[in-house]
């Protein structure tokens, strides 16, 4: 095989052949005769010319067998995960994995950390006092088996090959094409050895794919690929356009999902919040993935998902009791401009204030401030008055409040009448009926 070669033939539009696509991603995660420059042109022209469907299925079983398959087998219980697109606000992983494992499912979990306004669910947990994400492989396989759950970061074995060249795609402008990001979602699901997995395929703006027909190829493109690998998968379309939740922020946010874990916000009986009701949608969806005939509201009001996080942070080192850090600097921000019902705040300009804040990174060697944040004092179909703040910033250093009031300029809008309510579930799609 010839590195030159494979992507001349990527370059001039015509397929990959499953030898050429082996070799190349096995060439290259070894070290073996494939320079970064030359992977970073094939990716360059998969971005530019696609791939097809065999293309990408040879790509995604390349991926997975460049490191080690996990073996689930043996816990007793049905094994469902989930994985987010990102999004501003987003703590939905910290609910919903103990949730479904008090439902009765094993949730292998294998999360990331946030890059630019998206946060990530390791950084989240780590404002926990003591909480460990670093497990290792014995770690991780008894906790999923004693509680049925847990969250960490993924082993460097967990194919090597995405990590290579996710890191060459930050660099080289190729991260936001449809079969690259498919393929590193799902080859990394695939080989954590999950028999099920549900999808919360974000759009709009304080997402990554910003049109829903964007969002919709990618979901359907995940679905087919971990209906192609025996993986049974859903996909949730969610609207990202608003902040999930009320916070933006890793202890913010961590707090608030402890509220809805113990119950604190409502599930029924009237306005569902909006981060419960995506988080029982996804919920409802893994369960019927995982065959199991329950109702996942039941584990919210009788406590066991609750019992079921503080044994999770208990078992990694972290106190469930211990206050989360605070920030020192509280700044009011965003007056309303007139007095009505806010009918729009912008996601992304949240997302990139609390950034500026401190909470998230710009490369993913930096540091992120545990108490930096965003905290959403109204939301669209809420009633303010004119010159009433509708944000709190939280940091600890005075000197990021400007840049990241700056990012605010445009991010509200008040009208007359609360607009109308709209479900943030926009389509299901299944591998499975």
């Amino acid at each position: 095989m010839d590195a030159v070669e494979v992507i001349r033939t990527k370059r001039d539009k015509r397929p990959l052949s499953d030898d050429q696509i082996r070799w190349f991603i096995d060439t290259y995660t070894h070290d073996a005769g494939v320079a970064d420059e030359q992977a970073a042109a094939l990716l360059m022209a998969i971005f530019l010319n696609g791939m097809s469907a065999g293309e990408l299925a040879t790509w995604t079983r390349a991926m997975i067998d460049s490191g080690e398959r996990l073996n689930l087998g043996g816990l007793g219980r049905p094994t469902v995960d989930k994985h987010s697109t990102g999004g501003v606000g987003d703590k939905v992983s910290l609910i919903l994995c103990p949730l479904l494992a008090a439902c009765g499912a094993a949730v292998p979990q294998l999360s990331g950390r946030g890059l630019g306004y998206t946060g990530g669910t390791l950084d989240k947990l780590e404002a926990i006092p003591g909480f460990r994400v670093n497990l290792t492989p014995q770690e991780w396989h008894a906790q999923l088996g004693e509680l049925g759950c847990v969250i960490s970061a993924a082993g460097s074995g967990l194919v090597p090959a995405d990590r290579l060249l996710y890191a060459l795609r930050d660099v080289t402008a190729t991260i936001d094409s449809i079969p690259l990001i498919a393929s590193s979602i799902m080859s990394k699901k695939i080989a954590e050895g999950t028999d099920s997995l549900v999808l919360d395929v974000k759009f709009g703006r304080g997402a990554f794919m910003v049109e829903l027909e964007q969002a919709t190829e990618l979901a359907r493109t995940m679905v087919g690929i971990g209906r192609d690998n025996g993986v049974r998968t859903s996909a949730l379309l969610t609207d990202m356009n608003t902040p999930l939740g009320r916070t933006a922020g890793n202890a913010l946010e961590v707090y608030e999902a402890v509220q809805v874990l113990r119950g604190e916000l409502p599930l029924h009986g009237g306005p569902v919040d909006d981060l419960v009701g995506v988080t029982l949608a996804l919920a409802d969806e893994a369960c019927r993935l995982a065959g199991l005939g329950v109702d996942p509201r039941d584990a919210l009001r009788d406590g066991r998902a609750y019992e079921v996080w503080r044994q999770m942070v208990a078992i990694q080192g972290g106190d469930a009791d211990a206050e989360l850090p605070t920030a020192p600097i509280h700044e009011l921000a965003l007056a309303a401009p007139r007095s009505g019902y806010v009918s729009r705040l912008d996601a992304l300009d949240v997302g990139i204030a609390a950034w500026r804040l401190g909470a998230g990174r710009a490369r993913k060697e930096d540091a992120v401030s545990p108490v930096a944040g965003v905290v959403c004092l109204a939301k669209p179909g809420d009633r303010v008055e004119r010159g009433q703040p509708i944000l709190e910033l939280h940091t600890e250093d005075r000197a990021r409040l400007e840049q990241a009031i700056a990012a605010l300029d445009d991010a509200v809008d008040v009208a007359d009448e609360p607009p109308p309510a709209c479900s943030l579930i926009r389509d299901t799609i299944r591998s499975i009926g």
